[in-house]
């Protein structure tokens, strides 16, 4: 499977490599810098209508469950505007993907997925999977409560789209195969670029005015939450940096503000010098 956040970018290029490859592929997409804008929606914690970006994998039934369904739909929807209108500026077309959301599990392109999946994206079929019952974790067991929370996951799932849209994964996953010892620190560097752009989304966010007092923090304590060190200290009670896939929680709320105070693509080089 693709990227996720798991449970259990982009400055002038420096040097050659994987890593001044990736930034050339951003900065000749995004020269423009910032993302604009999404949709005109009121409140991030009063999201709009559905619309059909949302694909259910299983029926949903409480008012809270419903509740989760249109508030996801709402934060992709503006993610996906987002996006339209940063490719448009740099006269490149963008592919809108779908979200499926699940409970317990669900077949997708890249296999069978449980709920102890996590959020990920599937290259495969270019989606984005979501577990509803994640979001109930994220609050209750990883300690990173509130609407925010919940929208700096989906924006970072959509991260990984980008990256596959403009070919960042493939060349990951090649440099991957190539250099087995390395596979690691990469896909921890793709994880903290994800992050990046999931932070560059907020601030467009911020800039349409639907962004309220605390969701920076509610997004911070999140990708503090999701941190590979966080998670293995709360599981075992040790941290073993050397089977770290996604990056520290350091690390990630770092890169998550990086894009956010910049609101530009190119600071999130995760693989430059």
């Amino acid at each position: 499977m693709g990227g996720g956040l798991g449970r259990g970018g982009i400055p002038l290029p420096v040097g050659g490599g994987i890593g001044g490859l990736l930034v050339v592929v951003l900065i000749i997409l995004f020269s423009s810098g910032a993302l604009g804008g999404g949709g005109n929606s009121g409140g991030i914690d009063v999201p709009g209508l559905p619309s059909p970006s949302a694909q259910p994998g299983t029926a949903t039934g409480t008012p809270s469950e419903e509740r989760l369904v249109d508030f996801v739909d709402f934060v992709a929807e503006d993610v996906q505007d987002s996006w339209v209108q940063a490719f448009r500026e740099s006269s490149q077309p963008y592919e809108r993907t779908k979200v499926v959301i699940f409970e317990n599990g669900t077949n997708t392109g890249c296999g069978a997925a449980s709920s102890e999946t996590g959020p990920f994206y599937c290259p495969a079929n270019r989606k984005v999977y979501l577990d509803l019952a994640f979001f109930r974790d994220l609050r209750d067991r990883f300690g990173a409560p509130g609407d925010f929370a919940q929208a700096y996951v989906i924006a970072h799932e959509f991260g990984h789209h980008i990256q596959n849209v403009v070919g960042i994964s493939d060349q990951v996953r090649q440099t991957q195969q190539e250099n087995p010892d390395q596979a690691n620190e990469l896909s921890i560097k793709l994880e903290l670029q994800a992050d990046c752009l999931a932070g560059v989304w907020a601030q467009s966010a911020a800039d349409e005015g639907i962004l309220e007092p605390g969701d920076l923090q509610e997004g911070l304590v999140a990708a503090e939450a999701v941190g590979d060190d966080r998670i293995q200290k709360d599981a075992t009670g040790r941290i073993d940096r050397e089977s770290w896939t996604h990056g520290s929680s350091q690390q990630r709320m770092t890169w998550f503000r990086r894009g956010f105070d910049s609101g530009d693509t190119q600071a999130c080089d995760s693989f430059g010098g």
